[in-house]
């Protein structure tokens, strides 16, 4: 199955905003949907769920990193899976797998809670791996669109999901209802999903074979993988330590979790803008240079304690981890040729990816013992995103992983 075989099928450089064509986008913006939900909305809740299972903060704080371990192990597998059974076929399975694993974690026993969370992170893995091939392969003059609406929608459905599990799970609903609130997108993604099967085809075997340079080999995708991982790095430690370090800086709890807030839904503008903009750069180092900017200052201004400008920083990181989120995904389709390949590069680079992320708040956690404040562990933010900034800037020259 080569790009050209099914860009066949939109051969216009103009997308008909009717029919197959839409149900296709609103396809892939609902599994997007599914992506982050079911993720976001455990942190608020962890006290809900340790308390009425009487487990410890270590397999607390474990489910949050169950995910990114299930990340970093099942995405290398993810291509293989979609070569053999197609991508649209591969794509609707694992999302049946995600409600299953949704409603084992909604249970109420602390068994089925983890081994639902690991089937969580594993379907999640596919959805996450094969939309930028397939949006490679759907839609080869519009990437960027569609990417924006992908990322757009994650984004979102990330941050209301963080808002609503509290309440929810305050309410008679409880923990477990919070935990099943993303069922309700999941299924109706099963069901938009299912006229895409139509279209399902395994790729040819002609195709299959590899280029004679192996992917790991390619200058381009250790820079493409450094800026997938070090991004994410960001972001999931921003999530598990920025309200302990508001709340070490004197701010209220309730105000402290509402600064991840204010981070999350300031990501989605440039989850919209970047993609687009992205798709019509040769290089996209000016992209690189904002963002960075917008990192340092941000993390700056929240390492030297400036807390009276708190929600200012909060919307620089929002901003710059919207934009280098975005670009990331994109440098899947725009470093590569076909869409195979863009998944084969998407499976290499979030598996290291998110290996990185699940080492980053452990590592934040035990700089903070070791010096005794958030003070030290708070300039590797600054670190990281410096690292960040080489990466992305090699990963944006015009050129192809082989």
């Amino acid at each position: 199955m080569t790009t050209n075989d099914h860009s066949a099928s939109f051969p216009s450089k103009k997308i008909s905003w009717r029919g197959t064509t839409l149900l296709l986008v609103f396809g892939v913006i609902f599994i997007a949907s599914t992506l982050r939900m079911p993720l976001t909305v455990v942190g608020p809740i962890i006290s809900f769920i340790r308390d009425d299972l009487g487990i410890s903060n270590v397999l607390a704080g474990f489910l949050t990193t169950i995910p990114l371990l299930a990340f970093a192990t099942i995405s290398p597998f993810a291509p293989v899976v979609a070569r053999k059974l197609g991508l649209e076929l591969t794509l609707f399975l694992s999302t049946i797998l995600l409600a299953l694993g949704i409603v084992l974690r909604s249970l109420g026993t602390t068994g089925l809670l983890v081994f639902g969370t690991v089937l969580i992170g594993i379907a999640i893995s596919f959805g996450n791996v094969l939309i930028p091939g397939l949006l490679k392969l759907k839609f080869p003059y519009h990437v960027g669109l569609l990417m924006a609406f992908f990322t757009m929608s994650m984004n979102l459905t990330a941050g209301l999901g963080a808002g609503i599990s509290y309440p929810i799970a305050n309410s008679s609903f409880g923990w477990q209802g919070a935990l099943s609130i993303a069922l309700v997108l999941v299924v109706v993604t099963i069901l938009i999903w299912i006229p895409q099967l139509k279209s399902n085809k395994p790729e040819p075997a002609t195709t299959s074979k590899m280029t004679s340079t192996p992917l790991w080999k390619s200058p381009v995708t250790w820079a493409v993988t450094g800026a997938m991982g070090l991004q994410s790095l960001l972001f999931y430690t921003t999530a598990a330590w920025i309200p302990e370090i508001y709340i070490a800086q004197g701010l209220a709890p309730d105000k402290a979790g509402w600064m991840f807030s204010i981070m999350q839904f300031s990501q989605v503008p440039m989850a919209l803008a970047v993609p687009i903009i992205a798709s019509k750069m040769a290089s996209q180092r000016p992209l690189v240079v904002m963002f960075t900017f917008f990192y340092l200052i941000g993390f700056t201004g929240v390492v030297m304690e400036w807390t009276s400008l708190g929600v200012l920083w909060m919307i620089l990181l929002g901003l710059a981890g919207g934009s280098s989120f975005a670009l990331a995904m994109m440098f899947f389709t725009l470093r590569t040729r076909t869409a195979f390949e863009a998944a084969d590069l998407s499976g290499f680079a979030q598996s290291l990816g998110y290996l990185f992320a699940a080492i980053g708040p452990i590592l934040f956690g035990y700089l903070h013992d070791l010096f005794g404040g958030w003070n030290i562990a708070g300039w590797l933010f600054v670190a990281v995103a410096t690292i960040l900034f080489f990466c992305s800037m090699r990963a944006s020259k015009d050129e192809y992983v082989h």
